[in-house]
């Protein structure tokens, strides 16, 4: 007999499950992904992605079971991330937890999925990344926190309007790029020269406030691609090597925003390590300008696998933490689908 827990994950668009050892092993993992669901609306659709999990949730927590070889009587608990997220999505994966905690006899463990994101920096590390400033960049979250330990953080700041991943779909768009949008803007944006067009840093300049800010940005795009006063345009008549500029020159933007921003942080709380998750974590211009900028300023840096930062049910290891402090939930446990100041 072995001690693990059963992880769910379903606060977006992917339906996912695993299986995670106390020592930290993945046994086994699924995660269903909807892009084909959402592609013809270029962007996730919360009521399409609520009844995908209610399809998918049963058969992704059987196969990571199935792969893990765990029987029952080796869980130690239900885990399931409650917040933050999509109401309908958040409530499917937090049923089926209930279900199998109800029906097994097994307590239940809500997890913060931002706080996840950041713990997965960590996985596969033999010794602790806490404390640490706490920086979430995704298609839904842009936020910095001061993380004491893996259960203990204190949200310094965040997006006053759109996430970073939001802003780089969103432009995606707006270029007439494929769902989804981040990947496919990052992949021209490779071809482009991102000096080529002098597009605003938003509040990076400003010392006083470690907020992030991308509706303007995103706004002088559009105005870049169409003009001013145009509600519609054809990105198909945009010359190529202007549409590769433009996302060069827009993704050097976010970028130089993500790593001033968190530098700023690291500076005024005195925490001279830095550990970085979420979906815009994968980007690789991103990652590589972080790490030098971390190096030159001495700053200990830790960044998500690439397969970490995207939504998964592995960094739901993150209740190993809470067990050991006997932090169990009932079956009153509820979603919040809000991010949460207080984590």
């Amino acid at each position: 007999m072995f001690r693990c827990v059963l992880a769910i994950e379903s606060t977006c668009d992917e339906t996912a499950a695993a299986v995670i050892s106390e020592d930290g092993k993945i046994l086994g993992e699924c995660i269903a992904t909807q892009t084909e669901l959402h592609e013809q609306y270029q962007g996730v659709v919360p009521e399409i992605a609520a009844r995908a999990h209610l399809d998918r949730i049963l058969p992704v927590i059987d196969a990571a079971l199935q792969q893990s070889n765990a029987s029952v009587s080796d869980l130690v608990a239900i885990a399931v991330a409650t917040h933050p997220g999509l109401p309908g999505s958040l409530l499917v994966g937090l049923s089926a937890a209930k279900g199998l905690a109800l029906a097994w006899r097994k307590p239940i463990v809500g997890i913060n999925h931002v706080q996840a994101h950041i713990y997965a920096c960590g996985m596969g590390r033999p010794e602790s990344v806490f404390p640490c400033i706490g920086f979430v960049v995704s298609g839904g979250h842009t936020s910095l926190y001061h993380c004491i330990s893996p259960t203990e953080w204190i949200y310094i700041s965040g997006t006053i309007d759109d996430a970073a991943g939001e802003a780089f779909d969103k432009v995606a768009v707006m270029l007439g790029l494929p769902f989804p949008g981040g990947h496919a803007l990052s992949k021209l944006a490779e071809l482009g020269n991102s000096k080529a067009i002098p597009f605003p840093r938003p509040m990076l300049d400003d010392k006083t406030r470690l907020d992030f800010s991308f509706s303007g940005l995103k706004t002088a795009v559009r105005y870049r691609i169409a003009g001013t006063g145009k509600q519609s345009w054809n990105a198909l008549a945009l010359a190529p090597q202007l549409k590769a500029d433009i996302a060069a020159s827009f993704q050097q933007a976010i970028i130089d925003c993500l790593v001033g921003k968190s530098m700023q942080a690291v500076k005024k709380f005195g925490v001279k390590r830095l550990c970085v998750g979420g979906g815009v974590a994968a980007n690789r211009e991103f990652r590589q300008q972080l790490t030098q900028t971390c190096h030159r300023m001495q700053i200990e840096l830790h960044i998500a696998s690439p397969e970490l930062c995207t939504d998964n049910a592995v960094m739901g290891a993150l209740a190993w933490e809470k067990i050991k402090l006997g932090q169990f939930d009932t079956l009153a446990l509820d979603a919040k689908p809000g991010l949460l100041r207080k984590c």
